[in-house]
């Protein structure tokens, strides 16, 4: 690869936020920002947790990240988020539509009935759809405006393997559980996954002429401590025959995110071992 490829890489004087940043994947990919040259910005509800990991991603790497405090699923806070940062930076780059509420069914030591479909609350339902689409919904609109009266800018939107194919409620099974209190994935994980997709489309065609690229990013599990039997049943179903370490995604978000995808929109992005070739 020469210079030249190297450099569309090259996140210097960027700056991207990302929700949901203090969770697992969303430091990972500030990190990954952070070191092209970015300045990530990690927006969360729990504006400590992402404030401390701002403060760490900024000594490692020798950005000014940001963690600010911010409620995506409502349409005046998002608002105070991008004034802050353009009152900051100046300017505002990317944004990854990572936030989303994702009960690990996996983990559960309990009968969980409430996340079949038959129980599952209109309460539960709107407040998933509230972080998972809303949120992204609010940020997409807000933040792709700046970028689009820029004339460049980029979003990503986190789907999930579970966006192109059905969960398999049969890796969540437990044994000598009634059928009908047997844990599952919950219906609004695929639907708002699936949804983000449709996003993705949408934002692709409609910002096209104004530089603003969109595209989808579906990842599959990552390695996060599961119990063994689960995560044994899960790789019987991944070609690869493992979940991913939670860093496998830093080079394709850095792709997404960066000049290297130039020529990229509208896009769908499956990084999950194979699974959805099955």
């Amino acid at each position: 690869m020469n210079n030249n490829s190297l450099s569309r890489f090259d996140l210097k004087d960027r700056v991207i936020v990302i929700t949901g940043g203090a969770g697992l994947l969303g430091v990972m990919h500030a990190e990954s920002i952070a070191g092209a040259g970015g300045t990530p910005v990690l927006s969360d509800l729990n504006g400590e947790a992402a404030e401390k990991s701002a403060t760490s991603i900024s000594e490692k790497y020798g950005v000014p990240a940001l963690g600010i405090q911010t409620d995506i699923t409502n349409k005046p806070n998002v608002e105070e988020l991008c004034n802050s940062i353009l009152s900051r930076f100046g300017r505002v780059d990317g944004l990854i539509n990572n936030a989303a509420n994702n009960p690990k069914m996996e983990d559960s030591q309990q009968t969980t009935e409430w996340s079949r479909f038959e129980n599952f609350s209109l309460d539960a339902w709107e407040q998933d759809m509230a972080v998972g689409l809303k949120g992204a919904f609010l940020c997409s609109q807000v933040l792709g405006s700046k970028m689009a009266e820029q004339g460049k800018g980029v979003i990503v939107n986190i789907s999930s393997d579970l966006g192109l194919v059905g969960p398999d409620q049969r890796l969540y099974k437990k044994e000598s559980v009634p059928a009908d209190q047997q844990p599952v994935k919950p219906v609004t994980y695929p639907v708002i996954k699936s949804g983000l997709i449709g996003l993705t489309r949408y934002l692709a065609t409609y910002w096209a002429t104004e530089g603003v690229r969109v595209n989808a990013l579906c990842p599959g599990g990552v390695e996060a401590g599961q119990p063994e039997d689960f995560k044994e049943r899960l790789h019987s179903r991944i070609p690869m025959n493992r979940m991913a370490q939670k860093d496998e995604y830093q080079g394709t978000i850095l792709f997404l995110v960066s000049d290297a995808s130039s020529y990229m929109t509208g896009a769908t992005l499956a990084v999950d071992g194979g699974r959805t070739c099955w």
